[in-house]
């Protein structure tokens, strides 16, 4: 069922963009009944909003959470967090009615220097904005530490306020967050030097904290495994089909779960059997299609890709708003698989580690699967060669009683 546009347009300016709303509501292929919801959703907001005497363009954050909490305490059981404003707040955007999405960088006293510092990450390093949250959130710990009376003050900033940091700091937190912190205020400190608001460079007064990076086991699944996981899948489903070639892609060319959320239509080279990966760094890398991966990509492309998916990105969402996966979304799409397959939890980069196992087990050697991977240093791959059994039995020194 579709929703006919009106004859004639009501010359009220909220009358006006309640029909925008609905227009845009149905180009993103909402129903019929969660278009009547929102609009019913916005109609609320707008007698909030006059019940508060605000505008519009006072619409925070702060205010969708109390307009929220209102609705919530007036007994509305459904329609009561900020998700289900979304769409109405992303049209609203759209018209530059309501403030821009808000940024991670917090207000206060580090809000001005945070916002250069992630300019600065974007432009000049060329980090992906996922890597830049990463960043800012690991230096939040220090820069409230170095807040006093509501002051930053950071062109007084000495050896010893680094160091009493970080021997604070990282033994609260696990190995890998404490190299992440050390290594964002190397970067920040770098920042600050170049910025002019540190006369003399902090970088080299941050500590090298331990971090065992190749001290486990990669975990690959056994082929029974993938076999049992692959199977999961309901192909008389959209969603299943979707789902099968996802898993494919991951377990046979061991993608990381970001890039398969943004392979695009225009990265797939039929004729050349080819696929264009967006990798770390924003690195475009072509890897070869292998035919059971083009087969079950191809079954997707043409008989499951919804119709009315929005952009050209592969993998969308199979419900309104028809937009492209989420790397969480593919990962809840392995961990649903290896559970149906009685397999127990399994992370996406575990069917990496898979990928790789695979590969070794074919007869590969360490340097293919580094080039597979796409891995910068030859020191990331080494940590398969402990699942290596093969070549670890030809390089074993025997022991000394063995040799005798």
């Amino acid at each position: 069922m579709v929703i006919e546009p009106k004859k004639k347009r009501s010359a009220n300016p909220v009358t006006a963009l309640s029909n925008g709303l609905e227009e845009d509501l149905q180009r993103q292929g909402y129903g019929v009944g969660t278009i009547w919801k929102q609009r019913r959703l916005f109609n609320d907001l707008l007698i909030w909003l006059e019940g508060k005497q605000l505008a519009m363009s006072d619409l925070t954050v702060a205010k969708v959470d109390l307009f929220m909490a209102d609705r919530r305490a007036g007994g509305v059981r459904k329609l009561k967090t900020r998700k289900a404003l979304g769409a109405i707040l992303v049209y609203l955007r759209g018209l530059g009615l309501v403030p821009p999405a808000e940024s991670p960088v917090e207000d206060g006293p580090a809000g001005e220097i945070l916002e250069r510092y992630t300019r600065f990450l974007a432009v000049e390093r060329g980090l992906t904005a996922a890597a830049i949250l990463r960043y800012v959130d690991c230096l939040r710990p220090f820069l409230d530490r170095q807040t006093r009376d509501g002051n930053l003050d950071l062109a007084s900033l000495t050896s010893s306020d680094v160091t009493s940091f970080v021997v604070a700091w990282c033994p609260s937190v696990n190995s890998c967050v404490a190299k992440l912190t050390v290594t964002a205020l190397r970067s920040f400190f770098g920042f600050l030097h170049l910025e002019g608001v540190l006369r003399r460079s902090l970088v080299p007064a941050v500590p090298t904290v331990t971090y065992r990076h190749q001290a486990g086991l990669p975990k690959g699944l056994e082929p029974d495994e993938v076999r049992r996981i692959l199977t999961s899948c309901d192909i008389t489903s959209d969603n299943g089909v979707r789902d099968l070639a996802i898993l494919t892609l991951l377990v046979r060319l061991g993608l990381r779960r970001c890039e398969v959320s943004r392979l695009g239509l225009d990265d797939i080279d039929w004729r050349a059997g080819t696929i264009c990966v967006h990798g770390k760094g924003n690195c475009l890398e072509r890897l070869p299609l292998p035919v059971d991966v083009g087969h079950y990509l191809a079954q997707y492309l043409r008989h499951a890709r919804p119709a009315k998916a929005r952009g050209r990105t592969a993998f969308v969402r199979h419900f309104a708003p028809y937009n492209a996966l989420s790397a969480s979304r593919v990962s809840t799409i392995v961990a649903d698989a290896a559970l149906r397959a009685g397999v127990g939890r399994v992370h996406a980069h575990r069917l990496r580690h898979t990928a790789a196992t695979q590969l070794l087990r074919a007869g590969a050697s360490l340097p293919e699967v580094g080039q597979v991977l796409r891995h910068r240093r030859a020191q990331t791959t080494a940590i398969y060669a402990k699942v290596d059994h093969d070549t670890l039995r030809v390089i074993a020194r025997p022991w000394p009683e063995d040799a005798q």
